[in-house]
């Protein structure tokens, strides 16, 4: 287990060139050890940050992406929240990932059926791992410390078996979902949240330095080989005691 990163950067703007650069760097490292990129994709502020970077970065080349998505509502894609309809709108369109390198649930389907036609996709894309490893995870944190749609308190939270899991109860809106279980987060070669807000600042302090109650699932997220990043802004910071490393705009990690 790698050691984890606590990077704070003085502004949400000021975190992005840094992400972008992150992924595109581990998708460099993947393309020339394995011939592709495998990427796990978060809705919320990630969308917009995403796609106002990567196709800012030069020479950008994802034909050899595949792109998953950690957790989805099932609603219609052209639903303000569907996380690939987001993606497909503001990032895909900018950026040369060909169709068949886009994961996409169906959402036609009874959110049980949803789930195991997505983890069949995924069996497919990884035809050789009982467990998908994918190059770099994208994970954002709820005011509640959920991350994918692994919520606190929630049996989801121990599912060992399944790769991707249902879920018809989830506390935030809309109810039906599906999410990868931790196996495969915790499977994969580099984890990266990303958090800002001073509305964070109270989570992240019970995240990263635990305190009384149960573990938050986004402190669960502890990958058994990879890399494991936290990249914040100074107000989500606010509140911490632990090390972290401030970085300026554009940083490399």
């Amino acid at each position: 287990m790698s050691a984890r990163r606590v990077v704070v950067f003085p502004s949400a703007a000021e975190l992005g060139p840094t992400l972008a650069h992150l992924v595109a760097s581990r998708a460099d490292k993947a393309l020339k050890d394995r011939g592709r990129f495998t990427v796990g994709l978060s809705g919320g502020s990630l969308v917009s940050m995403l796609s106002k970077e990567l196709p800012a970065l030069p020479d950008l080349d994802c034909s050899r992406w595949l792109a998953g998505f950690c957790d989805e509502r099932l609603v219609p894609f052209d639903d303000g929240e569907s996380t690939y309809g987001l993606y497909k709108s503001q990032l895909f369109s900018k950026i040369n990932i060909p169709d068949s390198g886009v994961l996409a649930i169906d959402p036609s389907l009874t959110v049980h059926e949803c789930a195991e036609d997505y983890a069949n996709k995924l069996k497919k894309a990884f035809p050789n791992e009982d467990i998908p490893v994918f190059d770099v995870l994208l994970l954002g944190m709820g005011p509640d410390g959920h991350t994918c749609s692994l919520f606190p308190d929630h049996p989801l939270l121990e599912e060992t078996q399944k790769i991707v899991a249902p879920i018809n109860n989830s506390p935030k809106p809309p109810p039906q979902r599906v999410t990868m279980t931790f196996p495969v987060v915790n499977s994969a070669r580099c984890v990266v949240f990303v958090s800002t807000g001073g509305s964070k600042a109270a989570v992240l302090k019970q995240v990263l330095e635990g305190g009384e109650g149960p573990t938050l699932p986004a402190a669960r997220v502890v990958p058994s080989k990879g890399e494991l990043f936290w990249l914040i802004d100074e107000p989500a910071a606010a509140s911490l005691t632990v090390h972290v490393e401030r970085q300026s705009t554009a940083a490399k990690l």
